[in-house]
């Protein structure tokens, strides 16, 4: 089937215009901040994005509606190019500190070696990439040497994308019946908690809205000043993890900050329909859906199970630190949150051991509910993938005859419903340990052979799942081969595999005198 290259060219333009929206209202907040010096650098990246995106939306207004193909190329194409072109503000800023050529009521400070990294077009894309896709792994050595403005930049490309900005654009630019489904679809949503899926994600950004408020306010309380408690009550709901603050929330030393953390985190890893129910009346849905029943057993086991390992390894001196330490690492992993309060691993110095270092992976690999701001394969893939293959099993002693059912949670699948949802999750999972696997070989071809094998795991791991957390490897002293696979990672982590490879193919068979 034919891509409409028209139709994927329109969509893109119309989301890069609202990627120029987010720098227009970037340039404000600088200037808020008294950073008048990155002002001009923001602006410019909004003229030249509603160039492009303008251009590209107004040529191709009379495409048609795009089919579900159409829509996984836009998507997949839509969220590298975001990637490539949320770094002008990181190029531009980073070059008008070097330069300083404003007076000096602009405020321009000083160059520092952590915003100089951005310098760099690569490590710009990176910290780009990371945002959008809510990553959290940085080229940034430390946070607070950032400008606020570029600070400020980092939260909102991660909260912004924790809900996605194919979803943003439906919810700013789309109407009813142009196509709106497939788009959402593509970014790997298929909720519809209103009649349209417009009215869907208005309400989905309402109800996203409403939680960073409360989050804000609770960071607060706790004792979070209050530019921290923003930025970080938008990358902890976006389960994104940039901080303000080189240590992560490790920073403030404060376990009430540390436990206040955690209900944020676990807010981002619940589906949007089920707190549209609970918003509605229906409380019951915090126990009734399967999804959110298995969040909580799998952090609250999950925590068990590595404050177990970790006890036993004897890594903390009390038992409250070794529990708290385990809770807020397992469900940063797990929520792909990224945020840190303790040091996994520094390179090629070992800190955790091999045991909690791969079975936080394993926490990284599942993430959490299907429908929240979460990466990772998502807790209902991996039920089908379980159930399912139980299911399997258990038909091999059956006749062909008989007729049985698989329950996942309210749903009861015939038996070409479980094999069509199967295959899908087998699809993804093989191709999200193959992109795995790529990650991984890479790194162990361009480090030292004296990085642990588990660590190297983890940051490939951590990447891939969108997290954010690292065992002391991802930094801006990396390779450039690896800096270079880790952004492929995160990009093809956050579109969940499928829209990439039929980006792929579709260029490919463009590509190829012998399939065109």
């Amino acid at each position: 089937m034919d891509i409409d290259l028209r139709a994927v060219s329109r969509d893109v333009g119309r989301i890069l215009l609202v990627v120029s929206l987010m720098a227009g209202v970037s340039a404000a907040v600088a200037a808020l901040n008294g950073e008048l010096f990155a002002v001009p650098g923001f602006l410019a990246s909004a003229v030249v994005l509603a160039g492009v995106g303008g251009g590209l939306a107004r040529r191709y207004r009379d495409a048609g509606a795009p089919s579900k193909l159409d829509a996984m190329v836009s998507a997949a194409s839509a969220w590298g190019a975001t990637g490539l072109v949320g770094a002008l503000p990181f190029l531009v800023i980073a070059w008008t500190m070097a330069l300083d050529p404003y007076p000096a009521w602009a405020n321009t400070p000083p160059m520092n070696d952590t915003v100089r990294v951005f310098l760099n077009p690569l490590d710009a894309v990176f910290e780009s990439m990371s945002g959008f896709t809510g990553t959290g792994l940085t080229m940034a050595a430390v946070e607070e040497d950032l400008p606020r403005a570029l600070q400020w930049w980092r939260s909102l490309t991660e909260w912004i994308g924790g809900v996605g900005v194919v979803v943003l654009t439906v919810a700013v630019l789309a109407r009813p019946g142009s196509g709106s489904y497939a788009l959402y679809e593509s970014e790997a949503r298929t909720e519809r908690i209103r009649p349209s899926i417009v009215s869907t994600v208005r309400e989905i950004w309402k109800i996203y809205l409403g939680l960073t408020v409360a989050s804000v306010v609770l960071l607060y309380a706790v004792g979070m000043p209050p530019w921290d408690a923003i930025n970080h009550a938008m990358t902890g709901l976006a389960t994104g993890g940039f901080s303000v603050h080189a240590a992560s929330i490790g920073h403030y030393g404060s376990p009430l900050i540390e436990y206040a953390v955690v209900p944020v985190m676990v807010a981002g890893s619940i589906a949007f329909p089920v707190y549209y129910a609970v918003f509605q009346g229906d409380l019951r849905q915090l126990y009734r859906d399967l999804q959110t029943r298995w969040v909580f057993l799998w952090f609250a086991a999950g925590s068990a199970v590595l404050a177990l390992v970790l006890h036993l390894n004897g890594q903390y001196d009390t038992l409250e630190e070794t529990v708290r330490v385990s809770l807020f690492q397992f469900v940063s992993a797990t929520s792909n949150a990224g945020f840190g309060t303790a040091t996994i691993g520094a390179g090629t110095e070992q800190v955790w051991g091999s045991g909690a270092t791969l079975f936080t992976c394993l926490g990284m690999l599942t993430g959490a509910a299907a429908g929240s701001t979460v990466s990772g394969l998502k807790l209902i893939r991996v039920i089908v993938l379980l159930r399912g293959t139980a299911w399997q099993i258990g038909g091999v002693m059956l006749p062909d005859s008989a007729v049985r059912r698989l329950e996942v949670g309210d749903r009861s699948l015939d038996g070409a419903q479980v094999r069509r949802e199967y295959t899908e999750a087998t699809l993804v999972f093989v191709l999200w340990i193959v992109f795995l696997v790529v990650g991984v070989a890479v790194f162990l071809a361009v480090l030292p052979e004296s990085y642990p094998l588990e660590y190297v795991v983890f940051d490939v791991m951590s990447a891939q799942s969108n997290v954010g957390l690292d065992s002391g490897i991802t930094g801006p002293d990396m390779p450039t081969a690896a800096k270079a696979v880790l952004v492929l990672n995160m990009w093809v982590g956050r579109l969940e595999i499928i829209p990439v490879v039929v980006l792929i193919g579709a260029v490919l068979r463009r590509t190829n005198p012998v399939s065109g």
